[in-house]
């Protein structure tokens, strides 16, 4: 990069001047990863200081059976494939209540886009989890699958969320949104929910009070400028909404086959790879630094490996989502050593580790509990170290 450009772009962020599309692609060229994190880290820092936030949530997903086939997927299974399932409402319930000892705070569910299940299917899973769990936060379903909704029941997206909300939910998800430029969105979505509905139904849940998270899934066939016009989106919708909480950057993933048929279901694989740990941490830096107006960055861990969410948290990042239990989304816990389970002293030790204030909270970000300061780095030293894989 450009001495002068660089020095630029370090006084806007230092000033606090919101960033611009070119200062995104500038960002993104460069090749200075420990300045880039220095920049969001001071961002990140200014925002929340030295703390970490995480949850203790339980990811469910209902089903796998998926009226789409979007290129990148490995999850979705069509009707009577081998591992297709939909779970029994009683099933969840049992799924969800194991982790009841934990002190439970988030059920977070997603799923495929069944042809067949009913439209009240779901809002009746959310009143026997509520029931079975009152004081759990429901966060459920993305804004494909709120549009779904409206297919398959001929409600409007406005009278879905309300009996939703009736029946216990919390917050959406953040997921569908993948990459919203049509340019590349053509080549790896195969629903019919994009920018403009997607956009719509996350405004109209925050019209409604709703704290929702926004996504964005890197490292595949899409280019810097993709990503930035991503946020850009997304960083616009905030100014006139102020609902998005947090932003996630998910890592796209290969299928290492570890289905029960054997089969490799994501169509761009041979021409992709993933992204690397720098990539990783860049993508995190320039998203907190154009997101002026999204108070966190959350890592999803599963995703990216324990040691590369520490790293992340001089990054820009602030928030390393929760125990997650079991997600079957991606594989990425079956190929890099990455556990599926992260229990409440793990997440203190990961984030103590860092050097960072482990701070539980809620779905809303609503502290649950501060915990103590990272201890010294000559304490820690004095003693040996788990190391996270």
């Amino acid at each position: 990069m450009d001495a002068g450009l660089k020095r630029e772009l370090e006084a806007k962020v230092y000033a606090g001047e919101r960033l611009t599309r070119s200062d995104g692609i500038a960002l993104y060229e460069s090749d200075d990863l420990t300045w880039l994190g220095r920049l969001a880290h001071h961002r990140r820092t200014e925002l929340n200081g030295e703390r970490v936030m995480f949850n203790v949530n339980r990811h469910l997903n209902l089903t796998n059976v998926c009226s789409a086939s979007c290129a990148y997927c490995s999850f979705q299974r069509k009707p009577g494939e081998k591992d297709a399932y939909t779970m029994r409402i009683d099933e969840a319930v049992r799924k969800a209540k194991e982790m009841e000892d934990e002190q439970l705070t988030e059920l977070h569910i997603v799923n495929g886009l069944h042809p067949t299940l009913p439209w009240r299917y779901y809002p009746k899973v959310l009143r026997e989890l509520k029931a079975a769990l009152p004081n759990v936060k429901l966060k459920c379903f993305t804004a494909t699958e709120v549009q779904w909704f409206e297919k398959i029941s001929g409600l409007s997206a406005d009278e879905i969320l309300d009996e939703l909300m009736d029946a216990g939910l919390e917050s959406l998800t953040g997921g569908g949104a993948e990459i919203f430029d049509w340019e590349v969105r053509q080549h790896i979505v195969d629903h019919a929910c994009h920018w403009e509905d997607w956009s719509r139904i996350h405004a109209l849940a925050h019209a409604k009070g709703m704290k929702t998270p926004a996504t964005m899934l890197y490292g595949h066939i899409e280019e810097p400028r993709h990503r930035v016009d991503h946020v850009l989106r997304l960083r616009e919708l905030q100014d006139q909404t102020g609902g998005f909480a947090v932003f996630i950057p998910l890592r796209y993933q290969h299928d290492f086959v570890d289905s029960a048929d054997g089969k490799i279901r994501n169509r761009i694989q041979a021409r992709t790879t993933m992204a690397s740990p720098a990539e990783s941490l860049k993508t995190f830096a320039v998203s907190r630094l154009l997101f002026d107006n999204v108070p966190h960055v959350k890592n999803f861990w599963v995703m990216h490996g324990l040691s590369v969410a520490q790293l992340s948290l001089n990054f820009g990042v602030d928030d390393l989502d929760g125990s997650v239990v079991e997600y079957k989304i991606t594989h990425d816990a079956d190929s890099y050593g990455t556990p599926n389970t992260m229990h409440r002293d793990d997440l203190l030790h990961l984030i103590w580790d860092a050097g960072f204030q482990p701070v539980e909270r809620d779905t809303r970000y609503n502290v649950v509990r501060e915990y103590d300061r990272a201890p010294s780095l000559a304490s820690r030293r004095a003693e040996p170290q788990q190391v996270w894989a």
